[in-house]
């Protein structure tokens, strides 16, 4: 059994059967990024018609007891999230309607400072607003996990203390491992642990770092990093993988959305502006079993390794949704 917390790109059949030959039974989905809601909501409906093509080896789950049934049939559960809130268009009310149609996970902000708060990328952080408080609170209300993996320093502190459920950052690392502005803090991991959130650690190699792509057990080591600091029991992964070529137009648009004509690198630079390359372990989504193995290689025992790729996963959701 294993859940990734945080999966993009251009899904179809072959993603469904990569992740099943993987032993996947758990996935969170990016139904968006810069998305405004009918734009949200079309996306919704478009995961719906592939799911529903695909209902052999796939379903939307929407509660734990979903993702243990879509083990027990051999099927991908599709978890849907977005990493952003402007599906919610400044409406409050709109977090009940898309807990209704199935959206499990919302991240607070992308790359850009928002109407709730800061972004990581932000020169300054304001931190959560009256209106990131109220969405929180929502949330926490509908059951939807708060994401804050690209969300501001002090954003995120503030989130993970005024929230009534624990949240999650869904695919960052050790910011003491790599020190990038994607990576979260040694404060905000003891803050998870003292709340029972969880991080899931990421095999994006811009905030991996070329070290940690070159074999597993070197990943299993940032996520030893990991353990070291928020606890064996707040830790997972969330791959951020791309399913599918990442084309220029598929950058542009995560990076630079509606917002600049000017160029944005996102979590690149202008040494490495385009798409790179995954870690040398981890060239397909098939091989996502690879991810227990190396941890076991390390020296996770079996509980261990359990708890990281489905067990904390498992307990989170069951508190935020169910």
């Amino acid at each position: 059994m294993l859940i990734d917390g945080l999966q993009c790109g251009h899904f179809n059949r072959s993603s469904f059967e990569e992740l099943k030959t993987a032993g996947v039974t758990c996935v969170t989905v990016t139904c968006g990024f810069w998305e405004g809601a009918i734009d949200s909501l079309d996306s919704i409906a478009k995961w719906r018609d592939l799911v529903r093509a695909n209902a052999d080896i796939a379903t939307i789950v929407t509660k734990v007891a979903d993702i243990k049934q879509a083990g027990e049939e051999g099927k991908v559960g599709v978890l849907l999230g977005f990493q952003n809130s402007n599906c919610l268009q400044g409406r409050i009310r709109f977090v009940e309607f898309f807990a209704e149609l199935g959206t499990r996970v919302i991240q607070l902000t992308y790359n850009n400072q928002n109407e709730l708060g800061g972004s990581c990328y932000e020169e300054h952080d304001s931190g959560l607003s009256r209106f990131g408080r109220e969405v929180i609170g929502e949330m926490n209300r509908t059951g939807i996990l708060v994401d804050l993996s690209h969300v501001g320093e002090r954003t995120t502190i503030d989130a993970i203390k005024f929230s009534r459920k624990p949240v999650a950052v869904t695919h960052a690392n050790p910011k003491s491992v790599l020190n990038h502005s994607r990576n979260k803090s040694d404060e905000v991991l003891r803050a998870l642990r003292d709340t029972g959130g969880v991080i899931g650690c990421a095999t994006y190699r811009n905030i991996v770092g070329d070290e940690y792509c070159e074999t597993v057990e070197k990943w299993a080591a940032l996520v030893a990093r990991a353990v070291d600091i928020a606890g064996i029991d707040h830790v997972a992964f969330g791959t951020d993988t791309n399913h599918n070529k990442v084309v220029p137009d598929d950058l542009d648009w995560m990076r630079k959305g509606y917002w600049t004509r000017g160029e944005d690198y996102g979590a690149g630079s202008k040494k490495r502006p385009g798409a790179v390359p995954p870690p040398s372990w981890y060239q397909r989504p098939s091989q996502l079993g690879v991810l227990r193995q190396g941890l076991k290689s390390f020296g996770f025992n079996d509980e261990e390794a359990d708890k990281i790729t489905f067990g904390n996963w498992m307990r989170l959701y069951g508190e935020v949704f169910g």
